[in-house]
């Protein structure tokens, strides 16, 4: 979460571009994040190159040896950020314009079918001044100097740059908090084995997350076992999207955090063309809320479950689709899910507490997504079967994230998220929890008998304390007492004023 002074260096920067003629908000945010890739390339060589060190491997710096653009040759070594970056105005835009920007397009050049190459393709460099690029490279060396050490930086830093961008929320497009997707990971325990899919994927915040937890919980098994390894680089991670600025961001974001081959693919997730059907192991995502579409180009297998026109509904049920027997998801939904009257509502909830196995539905509070959208959510984790399993459902009722609930998300102290987690990891301790505790276990019969309403109002009980009151007589001897002294206040008022 950005906020502060980190918050204000970041307003700077974005005045910056917009004072030297680049007034498209998608426009700032994808120069931006081109030039953080380039300053974030010297961090992700370096981690690259002892990582191959300690597991004894080879390994050539991107930066090692010759480059040729346009007939020339470059020392490859020139075209880091800690170099060009003391470059005076003029010599600088040459150099990033010339030199550095068709360096990083061509990363992977040579596997034209992968993520990077195809969505790096289209990029254009359009910083248009050298003064303006000098300025850039200045106010971004500021937000780096304060950026936090120990957390998802780059993931923050998006999500902050993303709630600039005019259109977002239009299409139920809202950017998932990375300490939201940090929550969902850990309630899923990717394991080195996962095919992991996002059908929403954005900017890739969840492959990231997942990513990033693999090679921090399960180091050992990721990095050391060359199967495994080879999985996570090349064949682990998927993503789908419509917004092809969105996935050049993704792609760059993949490769920063070491993920070489991402099958990333422009597509809508929900068309008849979509070919993913009992391929996944694990699903994460927080899939737009943009209201309706035409239900003629969506996949009839879809509609047979869930006959609707809502996005929330289509996507939960394209999740069941797309996961393998025994695979899991969790995902974000909007509270209506959990409780709308219609047919559609009611029918993938059925779908999922009948015919597979529902473990969690943790409420969110409406300020998670603030300051650009005050929605309230819920998060499902569910595993797909095909015949069922649901014995009791688990619900939390969140009440804080660490951050203000108002729209300047401020730090607080309280957070429940590690709680959610070392409580959904011990379930049957939640088995003795009366209803009147933040979370309970609620059995699946209870869940039928009640249409399959999902909220966790309908389940919970309000906890009713008894307060004593004193007896009759002694209020009404406090009352006169009380009156007492005001009359002899009023006395002691007159007599100081001679009246």
């Amino acid at each position: 979460m950005i906020t502060g002074e980190l918050k204000n260096k970041i307003d700077q920067l974005w005045t910056t571009f917009w004072t030297g003629g680049l007034t498209n908000p998608l426009d700032v945010v994808e120069q931006m994040t081109y030039l953080m890739f380039i300053h974030d390339l010297d961090e992700y060589d370096d981690a690259r190159a002892k990582e191959a060190a300690m597991l004894g491997m080879p390994y050539k710096s991107i930066f090692d040896g010759v480059v040729e653009f346009d007939g020339k040759t470059f020392d490859a070594s020139t075209l880091k950020w800690s170099t060009f970056r003391d470059f005076d105005p003029d010599r600088m835009f040459e150099f990033v314009g010339e030199r550095v920007f068709p360096f990083i397009k061509s990363l992977d050049a040579s596997n034209k079918e992968s993520a990077f190459s195809t969505y790096m393709a289209d990029a254009i460099f359009k910083i248009p001044t050298a003064k303006l690029l000098d300025k850039i490279v200045g106010d971004m060396e500021k937000i780096y100097g304060a950026l936090p050490k120990d957390q998802d930086s780059w993931g923050d830093l998006y999500e902050y740059l993303l709630s600039k961008i005019a259109t977002a929320g239009v299409n139920g497009q809202f950017r998932t908090p990375r300490h939201i997707i940090r929550m969902i990971v850990d309630l899923v325990d990717p394991t080195p084995t996962d095919v992991i899919c996002d059908p929403a994927f954005g900017t890739g915040g969840f492959l990231v997350a997942a990513g990033a937890y693999l090679k921090t919980k399960r180091r050992d098994d990721v990095m050391y076992n060359k199967k495994n390894r080879e999985h996570f680089m090349n064949g682990m991670f998927h993503g789908f999207d419509m917004d092809r600025t969105m996935l050049r961001i993704g792609a760059m974001n993949m490769m920063k955090h070491g993920v070489q081959k991402p099958f990333i693919e422009y597509r809508d997730s929900l068309s008849a063309e979509n070919p993913d059907r009992n391929k996944y192991t694990l699903i994460l995502a927080n899939p737009p809320f943009k209201g309706s579409l035409d239900a003629e180009g969506v996949a009839p297998d879809l509609l047979r479950i869930c006959k609707t026109k809502k996005t929330e509904l289509l996507f939960l049920t394209l999740f069941v689709k797309m996961l393998q027997i025994g695979g899991r998801c969790a995902c974000i939904v909007p509270d209506g899910v959990l409780f709308g009257s219609s047919a559609a509502h009611k029918a993938i909830r059925k779908e999922i507490v009948e015919n597979h196995i529902l473990q969690a539905v943790i409420s969110m509070p409406s300020g998670v997504f603030k300051p650009y959208a005050g929605v309230s959510t819920a998060v499902l984790v569910f595993t797909k079967t095909g015949h069922g399993g649901t014995e009791n459902v688990w619900f939390y009722d969140m009440k804080a994230d660490g951050f203000s609930l108002d729209d300047k998300r401020s730090p607080v102290e309280e957070n429940d998220l590690p709680d959610i987690v070392a409580r959904y990891h011990d379930l049957d301790a939640e088995k003795t929890r009366e209803r009147t505790e933040q979370s309970f276990l609620v059995p699946k019969s209870e869940i039928v008998d009640n249409g399959y309403d999902l909220s966790i109002n309908k389940y919970k009980k309000a906890e009713y304390k008894p307060v004593e009151y004193p007896p009759t007589e002694e209020i009404i001897k406090s009352i006169e007492t009380l009156e007492e002294e005001i009359v002899a206040g009023f006395a002691e008022l007159k007599k100081s004023l001679d009246i």
